[in-house]
């Protein structure tokens, strides 16, 4: 296995460590969470370590595509298991904070539904020969995706400072942009969906 696929599963790893520090019944076992105060914002050292791991997860999405273009290192696992590993990475967090109830379900579930749906494009697609690379709108939804999360677990510093929702700006624009992304992989490969034989 190539450093680049290593990057990929050392992404995923992370991912149940990350949920694991979020649901760890602390209290339960008499762990008293210190909090750090930034004027009237108090964020958790539980989200200052998820937001650490979180961000060495992210920093692996690009690293590991920047030395597999520039060393040629592009594998096959790595094709199918990089999307993977970023979808499951920045869903995880979605559902966790939704599920919490610290975001709304909706956008959510649009940006489930719109991954599920390109996802089986890209599928169909591939049955005819078409390999489809993510264009600049997925990637786009991607690091947007990855900002968003790291606002939230900083529980909107420095923007609720001055009560500025930058939080749940970035949430709601972020649910638009993977939208309008999955409604262009739909129309790039609409003739692979609605082919007759």
């Amino acid at each position: 296995m190539n450093l680049p696929n290593k990057l990929t599963v050392m992404r995923i790893c992370l991912i149940p460590i990350i949920l694991l520090i979020a649901i760890f019944p602390y209290a339960q076992f008499n762990i008293d969470v210190p909090v750090l105060e930034v004027g009237h914002v108090g964020v958790s050292y539980v989200n200052i370590a998820m937001l650490v791991l979180f961000l060495i997860a992210s920093f692996t999405d690009f690293l590991d595509g920047f030395i597999a273009r520039k060393y040629n290192l592009i594998t096959t696992f790595g094709k199918f298991a990089d999307p993977i590993a970023d979808k499951l990475l920045v869903t995880s967090m979605f559902i966790l904070f939704a599920s919490k109830g610290i975001i709304p379900v909706v956008p959510v579930i649009l940006m489930v539904a719109r991954d599920t749906i390109v996802d089986m494009c890209r599928m169909l697609a591939s049955t005819n020969g078409v390999v489809v690379a993510a264009g600049f709108m997925g990637k786009l939804k991607t690091v947007l995706q990855m900002v968003t999360i790291s606002v939230i677990l900083l529980s909107n510093l420095p923007f609720e400072l001055y009560r500025i929702p930058f939080a749940d700006v970035m949430l709601w624009f972020t649910t638009c942009i993977s939208v309008a992304s999955g409604l262009d992989y739909f129309n790039q490969l609409k003739e692979y969906i609605f082919e007759s034989k």
